[in-house]
Parts: structure tokens; C-alpha cells; sequence
């Protein structure tokens, strides 16, 4: 049986013609951009309202301008990242920090994973603009404070203060790049972004290098002055764009989710300061290690109840709904995986190559440039597959099936690996990590609505910061644990009881094993490298998960059109016909002319 029609005519001529099963807007002059009223499709089949749009995405100076400042931005995170990895050694001993050092890396990265979901929820509630620019002069103040610093404690808090920074910097990149690119064409731009990201992640060792050999290792962190000046000036001039500023400040305070953000930073901090002493200082059974991961554990639970029912804000800080599709909680999972493996992977090579092939720390750095050099081409590459083919199941399963391929090779390793054959190794997995780095983000945020995407990218980049924690903590505890089992294979009683006193992970470095006689350097190096294997083991497998679970995602046709109210900041004088400015303006206004229509044509069907 034929279902009714009706139609209603728009004031920009459109006419909307009405069924029982949908309403769908039918332009009689020409396609109207980022129509608001197309049928939806059904998000599990794979199908959404973009289908079949034209190819009108037409970036402007503007936009560029903002990438541009936005790339100066990452540079400053790019950049510390890896200089002060080279630089730590230095850093721990003039300022006589002893088992603290552990807190310069687990201090940023605990801080930059708590605070990016309440980040999500801010940038929406006073916008993309202010919110970012508070970000880059909170990192640029770490800086300050961890280059004057003359004690762990200031070290530890200019940590914590940058790791604040980098977080938000890092995710309102990603944020800015969903509210100016379709989801289809983001990965153009993503790739440009992650080449200059690249470059500064490997030059990061040599400068940081240079810098410490040359003068202080201060310098490291006062360098970030000008960066971040030269961001903070250049975001300032270009990064204008729109947002809802009718409320009230009371109002916008009234929107934020304090119980579930209090609860989930309560949380992650007591999860992640357990994880970071867990297997190193205290064993996993002792309470110091028990007590705060239980509690976080619990927490977590309790912050899933704070995002639902009567204890839900008006705006949960992560919205149930975000999880609703099957694609979405995959890519969740394959997130965690893989940024897991990432830290997994760049934390360990270097364990084999000092404690198994008896490299210095220098070439030590020098034999890991195979995965910084593949590792963010790769990610670039996947962002440009999936903005060409418009398709990113097919990259995820590739790149998973690389990475395994790529972690089954390290399993290989033994003290008698060629340079020919570890390079490779590390290549091909660092080829199948990089392009899942970012290419994960378009698929987890494509089932969900563009009012949803910064609140997705939060959650997403929650995710992936907790993997990188968890991907340091989690394979020590593994190598640790395997070592202590295999101490029997040494012969040599001063060598057990060194290993025993500095740890396992403390005693792998090249420096250790040749204070011993031949015979007991051949029994370590043995024993050092079925602890990688171990570690290279468990990693494998956490692989091959993520590609079975890579098999079941659902190809979402991802969106060609924007449809967001923090575009471009349109000038009214201006003329900007086919322009992105043009396009978002349209686009807001169809939208509400197309809700006005639809009203009137739901009443015009129930009259009938």
C-alpha cells in the first residue's frame, strides 16, 4: 500500500515531500548543502545521509591558516616527548630524583589522560578558541617550570602542569579538525599535519642530544618560550570560530558534569599511580599496589552509573550513546590496543638492544629510528586512504594484519638478530601501528551525530591515553616477572643477587651485563632476551585480537558534508559563495528553515 504525500515549500524554495516512514527535503533549485532533513540510514547496516552528496568541500586561506597554527601547536608536544627521553638520565641525576624519575613520564601522561574528557565538555561549553589558547600557555608554563626547576618535586609538578596542556592541545587539535573538515576529507589534512609531527618527533633525540652536550639540559623545556609564544600569537590572529555565547556564565557552569568528571580523574589517577609502581617497586600483590588500583578500579564502574539514569548531568562527560553502535565499541577496544602496543613496543626495543645486543644507550636511540622514521608516513598514509576511498574497515584490517606480521618478527629476536633483521622487523610493525594511530578516530566517530563529535573525540583520546600508560606499565610487570623466573639459568651468585637489587628492568642496559665475566654475560644476555621474547609474546596476541575484532566492524559511509555550529566565523559583509564559511552558513540555515517544515508537514500528515 502507496503511503501519502504531501509537500511544503521552504523559504528558499525548496519543497519537502512527507511519507509515514520519512521526511526528506527535495531542493527545486539545485542541491542545498548539508541538508539536515535526508533520511537517515540505518547505522548498523553501514549507511548513512551521505551517500550519494556531491563533492563541494572547497577549503579556503582561512582554514590553512588554522592548520597552521595548529601544527605549531602539536610541535611543541612532538618535540618535548622525545627530547626529554634523551635528556631523562641527565635530569634524574642533577636533580638526585632516585625512584621519583618514574613520575616525569607517568606525571604527564596521567594528567594528559584525566583531563581531556572534561576538556571535550569545556571546548563545547565556551568553545573551541579560548579553551585552546588557555592550553598552549598552561603547557608553555610546565615548561617554565620544569626548566627552573631545582628539585624532584618543582620536575614533577611543571610535569604534571605540561602533561595538563598537551592533553588538551592534542585532543582540540582533533577537535578544531572535526568542526572545519568533513569527516570524508579529514584525513588529507591529518596526514599534512602528521608529517610535520613526524619530522618533529625524530629530530626531537638529536636536538635534545645536542642540547645536553652543548649547554643545560634547562634549554630542553625553555625552548617551548618561543614555540609557544609563536602558537599562542598565530592561534590568536586565525582561530575564529563559532559557538554558542547566549548563556550565561551561570548557565554554562550548570552544564558541566563535575560528579563524573570528579569521579573518573579520582579515578584514572588512582588506577595509573598504582600501575606506575606496580612490578618495579612494589610487587602486584602488596597493598600500596592493591589498594589504589582497586579503588580505581571501582571507580570507573561508579563513573558508568554517574553517565546514566536519575545521577546523570544534563550533559554526561561521556555519553552512554557514544557506545550504542557495535563499530563504536570496537573501536574503543582497537584503540586501547594499539596505543598499548605503540608504548609497548618503543618502551622494549631498546631493553633488547642494551641488555641483549649490548648496544650503548646513543645507538641504542640510533637502531629505534626504523619505527620513528615508518611510524608517523604510515599514519599518514592510512589518512589519506581513507579520505581517497572513503572506506577505513579495509585499512584497519590491513593494518592489523601488518602489525602482526610485524610483532611475530620481533619474536624472532635473539642475541644473535642481524642489524639487517631487526631493522626490518621494527619496520613492518611500526608500518602497521602508525596507521592505526589515527585512522581509528573518523570510524569512532562516524555512527555518532556531529553534535556528539567533540564528546566522541574526548572519549576517544581518553581511550588512547590510557593505552599508553597501560603500554608501559603492563609489559614491565611481564618482563620483570619472566626474568625473576629464569634467574636459575645464571650460574654466577653476585650477578643473581645485582639483578635482584636493581630489578630486572633497572639491570637491562649493556653497562651491566659486561661488568661479568664472558660465561655470565652469555647466560644474561639469554635470560634478557626470553624476557623480551615474553614481552613481544603477549603483544602479539593482543594483535591478533584487535584484528579478529578489526573483521566485525561496520563500513559507516563517513559524512561529506559538515553539519556543526562551530565552523567559521562568517562576516556578515563578506561574500563567500562556495566557500567553507558560505557552506556552514547555509547549512545552518537550511537546517532550521528544514525543521520549521517538518513540523508543519508532521501536522499536515496527522490532519490527514
Amino acid at each position: 500500500m502507496s503511503s501519502p504525500h504531501s509537500t511544503v515549500e521552504t523559504a528558499d524554495g525548496s519543497a519537502i515531500a512527507a511519507t509515514d516512514d520519512h521526511v526528506q527535503l527535495a531542493s527545486t533549485s539545485g542541491p542545498v548543502p548539508g541538508n539536515a532533513l535526508e533520511p537517515k540510514g540505518d547505522s548498523s547496516a553501514g549507511v548513512n545521509d551521505d551517500v550519494d552528496e556531491p563533492d563541494d568541500f572547497h577549503p579556503g586561506w582561512r582554514l590553512w591558516a588554522i592548520i597552521a597554527g595548529l601544527i605549531v601547536a602539536l610541535i611543541l608536544t612532538a618535540f618535548e616527548n622525545t627530547a626529554v627521553s634523551v635528556a631523562m638520565p641527565v635530569i634524574v641525576a642533577d636533580l638526585n630524583m632516585g625512584d621519583e624519575y618514574i613520575w616525569i613520564t607517568n606525571g604527564f601522561f596521567v594528567a594528559s589522560a584525566a583531563i581531556q574528557p572534561l576538556v571535550g565538555q569545556l571546548c563545547n561549553i565556551f568553545g573551541r578558541r579560548w579553551i585552546m589558547l588557555i592550553n598552549v600557555a598552561i603547557f608553555t608554563l610546565g615548561s617554565g617550570i620544569c626548566g627552573g626547576a631545582h628539585n624532584s618535586a618543582t620536575m614533577i609538578a611543571g610535569r604534571v602542569v605540561q602533561g595538563l596542556g598537551s592533553g588538551g592541545i592534542t585532543l582540540l587539535g582533533d577537535i578544531i579538525m572535526s568542526d572545519l573538515v568533513p569527516l570524508r576529507y579529514r584525513g588529507n589534512y591529518l596526514a599534512a599535519i602528521l608529517s610535520v609531527f613526524g619530522i618533529a618527533l625524530i629530530l626531537g633525540p638529536f636536538l635534545g642530544g645536542s642540547i645536553v652536550a652543548t649547554t643545560t639540559w634547562r634549554w630542553i623545556f625553555y625552548l617551548n618560550f618561543p614555540i609557544g609564544g609563536a602558537a599562542l600569537i598565530h592561534l590568536f590572529v586565525f582561530l575564529h570560530v563559532n559557538y554558542d555565547d547566549d548563556a550565561t556564565l551561570s548557565q554554562k557552569l550548570k552544564r558541566i558534569d563535575l560528579l563524573g568528571n570528579f569521579v573518573l580523574m579520582a579515578s584514572v589517577v588512582s588506577a595509573l599511580f598504582a600501575l606506575a609502581y606496580a612490578g618495579s617497586t612494589y610487587n602486584w600483590g602488596s597493598y600500596r599496589i592493591l589498594v589504589p588500583l582497586i579503588i580505581g578500579l571501582l571507580g570507573l564502574v561508579l563513573f558508568g552509573f554517574t553517565q546514566r539514569g536519575r545521577f546523570a548531568a544534563s550533559e554526561p562527560v561521556m555519553p552512554p550513546r557514544l557506545f550504542h553502535h557495535r563499530t563504536s565499541v570496537i573501536i574503543a577496544v582497537n584503540t586501547f590496543i594499539n596505543s598499548a602496543l605503540t608504548y609497548w613496543v618503543l618502551f622494549f626495543l631498546p631493553v633488547f638492544f642494551q641488555a641483549v645486543k649490548l648496544y650503548g644507550p646513543q645507538y641504542a636511540g640510533v637502531a629505534l629510528l626504523p619505527s620513528l622514521v615508518i611510524t608517523m608516513p604510515g599514519s599518514a598514509l592510512a589518512a589519506v586512504a581513507i579520505s581517497r576511498w572513503g572506506r577505513y574497515k579495509p585499512v584497519h584490517v590491513a593494518a592489523f594484519a601488518i602489525f602482526v606480521i610485524g610483532l611475530g618478527l620481533l619474536t624472532l629476536q635473539n642475541p644473535d638478530t642481524t642489524v639487517a633483521q631487526w631493522a626490518s622487523y621494527q619496520s613492518i610493525a611500526a608500518l602497521g601501528g602508525g596507521a592505526l594511530i589515527n585512522s581509528q578516530l573518523p570510524a569512532f566517530q562516524s555512527p555518532v551525530e556531529e553534535s556528539d563529535q567533540a564528546a566522541a573525540s574526548a572519549t576517544w583520546g581518553f581511550i588512547r591515553s590510557l593505552g599508553f600508560v597501560f603500554g608501559v606499565a603492563i609489559p614491565a610487570t611481564i618482563f620483570n616477572n619472566r626474568i625473576y623466573d629464569l634467574q636459575g639459568a645464571i650460574a654466577d651468585p653476585s650477578a643473581k643477587l645485582a639483578l635482584s637489587t636493581l630489578g630486572p628492568y633497572g639491570s637491562a642496559s649493556a653497562s651491566f651485563v659486561r661488568q661479568f665475566d664472558l660465561e655470565t654475560q652469555h647466560q644474561l644476555r639469554n635470560v634478557f632476551s626470553q624476557g623480551c621474547l615474553r614481552v613481544f609474546q603477549v603483544a602479539l596476541g593482543l594483535c591478533a585480537l584487535g584484528f579478529v575484532l578489526s573483521l566485525f566492524e561496520d563500513e559507516i559511509v563517513l559524512r561529506k558534508k559538515l553539519k556543526t555550529k562551530y565552523g567559521l566565523k562568517v562576516k556578515p559583509e563578506s561574500n563567500t559563495h562556495g566557500s567553507v564559511d558560505a557552506e556552514i552558513a547555509v547549512e545552518q540555515e537550511v537546517t532550521v528553515e528544514g525543521r520549521v517544515a517538518k513540523e508543519k508537514v508532521a501536522e499536515k500528515v496527522e490532519e490527514s
